[in-house]
This record gives C-alpha cells, structure tokens and sequence, in this order.
C-alpha cells in the first residue's frame, strides 16, 4: 500500500502563545497558529488511508495524531471555529509546563481564549468563565481542565461529526484510498 504525501501545517503555535518541550527557548517568539504561509513551506509527510480512517473512530484518536489535529484544524478554521482546537491544544501543552512558568503561560491563556474580551474567545458558560478565572490566580497543572472539557465536549458533538463529513476530510480519505491502489 501507497502512502500520499501532504502538507502538514504545525498547530503548535499561536500569537503570544509558545509551545515547546522546553518553553523557555520559545521566549519572545510570535506565530499564527493556522498560517497559510507557513503551510506552505512545511516538509511532506507521509500518512496513509488506514491513519485517517482511524479518525473517524474518535475525536481522542483524531486529536493523538499531529496530522490529525493539523487537518481538523485547517477544517475548523473553514469553519471560523479555529479558537476551539487552539484553547485544547494550549491546554495540553500548559498541563506540561514547569511550575514557575505556570502564572505567565495560565495568564496568556486567560487573556487570549476564555477572558470576555479575548479576541479568540471560546465558547463556554458563565460559570465556567468565573470559574477558570478563580483557578489561574493560583494556577496548578489543572486549573483549565474544566474549560478545556467544555471544549472537547463541543467539538466531539458538533464539529468533528461535520469534519468526518466534510469535503476536506472526505477528500483526504478518498485521494490517500485512491493511492493505495495503484
């Protein structure tokens, strides 16, 4: 079986936002999480119809895979919905930051998804707003756990099964089938 080779853009960075297994080297960096231009530029990847396939399965198995995260994401933003995948995705690397990095990176969360001003504000209730804005003035590895949650459970219910119908990911699955036979 033939693997296609597609553009994989990187949803590993956002405007303020560093994600690195050391977030110190990233300090003073800024990104857009879905640039188009740096689509562009990033290295072919191999990935085959079994990968996708498995896709379909779960929103988890989806979201475990980089490729995975990059073409939902590249779907969610079609969609204007693009804050949800970036909130979830700077919620897992904030659950791995060092402990004296935890106020500065829980603030810069705050401030770009779940404040009431954010430009890139998610969509969760009142009190879960009041709530994550209680936990970061003490922030623990946790302290998004219950937003991040609200937004899982949205995209899981709303988003990803209109990706699994989408022409995006349909033409994906179809074109990587499509390979596979010849």
């Amino acid at each position: 079986m033939r693997a296609a080779a597609i553009s994989t853009p990187k949803l590993d960075k956002m405007p303020g936002m560093f994600f690195s297994a050391n977030p110190k080297e990233l300090k003073g960096t800024t990104h857009s999480l879905l640039d188009d231009k740096m689509q562009k530029r990033r290295p072919k990847t191999l990935l085959s119809a079994a990968e996708v396939m498995q896709w379909s399965q779960s929103l988890e198995k989806l979201l475990a895979n980089q490729t995975g995260q990059n073409v939902f994401g590249s779907f969610l933003k079609s969609e204007f919905s693009e804050e949800n995948i970036e909130f979830w995705l700077a919620c897992e690397d904030y659950k791995k930051t060092e402990s004296d990095l935890l106020p500065c990176k829980a603030e810069e969360i705050y401030k770009a998804f779940v404040h009431s001003d954010a430009a890139k504000q998610i969509n969760i209730d009142f009190r879960t707003r009041e709530s994550t804005a209680k936990k970061i003035k003490a922030p623990t590895p946790t302290c998004f756990d219950e937003a991040q949650k609200v937004i899982y459970t949205l995209m899981e219910k709303d988003s990803y099964p209109r990706f699994l119908k989408s022409d995006i990911y349909l033409n994906l699955l179809n074109d990587l089938q499509a390979n596979s036979l010849k």
